[in-house]
């Protein structure tokens, strides 16, 4: 695994042993950060259930200002502080070891311009952060990604506020992109 393109390009990156990641292949993470051009220079960038940090280290290679990575597995979080070691990027990051929900609980006002989530996959996990999330404040572009199995039926998020912007379907996952409706 390594950064794809900009300020770290080709730098290799850590996971965490186990099963209990599943990082996002190269070819996938190159389609993701294609569509997401236009949204990073400049921005906080959100990357919840972070693993091994890739999605956010990318992100900031290629221009968002910030980014905060929340996950709540300790292995993970070293991997992810190794990683921005490594990247030279642990001064325009936040690493918060704590439950995703909790910490979503905790914020008055979204003030990412992207938020990426790949929570574990069959448990509905997505749901319980977009409900999350829902009752939120947003700045009024934020753009979220929900990385999910092909089969992970999102009709629903319409009915929490959001509107679907796209989808992007691969072999076996999708990412689907939301905004919270005015």
């Amino acid at each position: 695994m390594r950064v794809i393109a900009g300020t770290a390009r080709s730098m290799p990156l850590k996971t965490p042993a186990g099963k209990e990641t599943r990082p996002t292949t190269d070819r996938i993470k190159e389609t993701l950060f294609n569509m997401l051009a236009p949204y990073l220079s400049g921005c906080t960038f959100l990357d919840l259930f972070s693993g091994s940090g890739q999605i956010g280290i990318e992100a900031l290679s290629r221009g968002a200002e910030k980014a905060v990575f929340v996950e709540r597995d300790k292995d993970a979080i070293g991997c992810v502080n190794e990683n921005l070691r490594f990247t030279k990027f642990q001064e325009r990051a936040i690493v918060v070891r704590q439950d995703v929900l909790v910490y979503l609980g905790s914020l008055s006002k979204v003030e990412a311009g992207v938020i990426f989530m790949d929570p574990p996959y069959g448990l509905e996990i997505e749901k319980q952060v977009l409900t999350a999330l829902s009752g939120k404040k947003f700045k009024n572009d934020t753009l979220i990604v929900v990385e999910a199995e092909k089969q992970t039926d999102l009709s629903y998020a319409e009915s929490l506020g959001f509107t679907l912007v796209k989808e992007k379907y691969y072999k076996t996952n999708k990412h689907v992109f939301l905004r919270k409706g005015e």
